[in-house]
Order: C-alpha cells, then sequence, then structure tokens
C-alpha cells in the first residue's frame, strides 16, 4: 500500500501507458484481477481495491474522492485511462463527472445500468435464467444464518452462470473478503442519484474517448445502457463482443478478441 494512498493496490506490468482497473461489486475487491492482470502485458496497471464499510456511510462521492487520491499518490501529473467492470464501469463514470481533467480515456466492460427500464430488462433476463437448483440454492441462503459477508460472496457464485457464457476456469487468486454493508451503502447511493436526476447528465462533463465493451451473451441490457448514455456522451463507441457474458477476460470463445479489442483501443487513445 503507498503512504498517501487510502486503498490497497495491486500493481501489473511494469512498462507503457498507465491504466486504472476497478473491480465491480460494489464490495467485490478483486473481481476484476483477471482482467487487470491480462492488460498488464502491454500497461502498467493500477488494481485499487474499494474501501470498505466503516465507521461512515459509504457513498459514491467517497469512492470518488478515494480514487481520486489513488492518482495523485501514484499517477501525479498523468491522465491514466480508467478501465471499469460492471460497477467499477459505473464508478469510473462518477469519477470523470467529478473530474474530468484527470482521465485520459474511458473503457466501460459489462456497465452497470443508469435508468429504470434497462434495470428492469435486466431482472427479466436474470429471471429467465434462474434454473430450479439455482432458486434451491438461493432460497437456502436466504433462510441460512451465515455473516452477510460470506453470504454476499456465496451468492455471487451461484448466480455467477447467470451473467456469464462459457467462462474458462478461474486461475486468478481469491477474492479479498465481500462486503455486504458497503456494498449496500454505496449501492443506494448509487441509485439516490440516479433517482434525483444527477446520472448520467453529470457525465457530459467528461469529454475524453469512451469505449463501451459489452457481451451480447451478458444480462445487462448494452443497448439500452448506451442509449442512456448516448445524449450525455455523443462520443461513445460501442462494441458488442459475440458469445460473451459479464465477464469477457474470462469468456471462452470471447476472450482473445476482447484484449485484442481493449488493447488496441487504449493504445490508440492513453496518453504515453
Amino acid at each position: 500500500m503507498h503512504s498517501q494512498c487510502p486503498l490497497e493496490l495491486r500493481r501489473h506490468g511494469r512498462s507503457g501507458p498507465s491504466v486504472v482497473v476497478l473491480h465491480g461489486g460494489p464490495g467485490a475487491p478483486g473481481a476484476a484481477a483477471g482482467l487487470a492482470r491480462g492488460l498488464g502485458a502491454r500497461f502498467r496497471v493500477l488494481e485499487p481495491f474499494q474501501r470498505r464499510a466503516d465507521d461512515r456511510p459509504l457513498s459514491v462521492a467517497r469512492h470518488v474522492a478515494d480514487l481520486l487520491a489513488v492518482l495523485d499518490a501514484d499517477l501525479p501529473g498523468q491522465r491514466p485511462a480508467i478501465v471499469g467492470h460492471s460497477w467499477g464501469a459505473m464508478l469510473a463514470l462518477a469519477f470523470v463527472a467529478a473530474h474530468p481533467g484527470r482521465a485520459g480515456a474511458l473503457a466501460l466492460v459489462g456497465c452497470g445500468t443508469f435508468d429504470l427500464q434497462a434495470r428492469a430488462e435486466l431482472n427479466r433476463r436474470i429471471q429467465a435464467r434462474i434454473t430450479p437448483a439455482t432458486r434451491a440454492g438461493l432460497d437456502a441462503l436466504a433462510n441460512a444464518s451465515a455473516d452477510a459477508d460470506q453470504a454476499l460472496a456465496s451468492m455471487g457464485a451461484l448466480i455467477q452462470p447467470l451473467y456469464s457464457h462459457d467462462l474458462l476456469p478461474n486461475t486468478e487468486p481469491a477474492l479479498g473478503p465481500c462486503d455486504a454493508r458497503g456494498h449496500r451503502e454505496a449501492w443506494d447511493d448509487m441509485i439516490r442519484l440516479q433517482t434525483q436526476g444527477d446520472y448520467p447528465a453529470a457525465f457530459g462533463a467528461y469529454e475524453g474517448p469512451v469505449l463501451m465493451l459489452h457481451g451480447d451473451r451478458d444480462p445487462h441490457p448494452g443497448a439500452m445502457i448506451r442509449a442512456s448514455l448516448l445524449p450525455w456522451l455523443p462520443q461513445l463507441a460501442y462494441r458488442e463482443l459475440a458469445c460473451c457474458g459479464h465477464y469477457p477476460w474470462r469468456e471462452r470463445q470471447a476472450q482473445a478478441g476482447f484484449f485484442r479489442e481493449l488493447e488496441g483501443w487504449l493504445c490508440e487513445h492513453v496518453p504515453g
């Protein structure tokens, strides 16, 4: 951990342009390890673990302030690319809304939703994919008296097949401990900001390049999410990946094309 940085960091790669990878969740530290490690072959990558719940409620603003502290401590004067996955993509957008001059480029991988219609479609797709075995597992988990953090981790494992298509085995180190309270607090604040109209309108402050990479089998409705962002980010480029779910760096049929597309775009748009 950097002495001036509030977050635990993993570092990947020793040369090339700077890239910051933001994991999803919220409250799932290490969930984007394979993405960060994969980019480390060509870039200098920082993978911060977002703040856990503490004595003050977690908010989007606190996560944004933490990310700014990471950049100021480890990449002073630089404008790195920010690559966010799922919730991490939403946090990346929140960051550039508050600090539009601190990111050189923005890549959104499996981005989350910003309106009621897209969330309703996400839920509809998830419900259509739930098998009786998955339903039984979720019901058993709901009735168990497990630790909240462990319950969140167990639920994530149960529903991962609903979000993915043809996953390769996970060879990355285990996730850091899940953070159920942090997950709830940060997500509730994101919904609050959407409900009162701050997001996605605030994203219009950012004028840099934006790429959205989305699997065609991801239950998050990519076309609807793109449509919600375009009025505020007209420069957004959209690429849909075939035979790909929510974790393209682990999808057997999409992994190579995903890294080729993302690395090529980053090389073209990231300073340095």
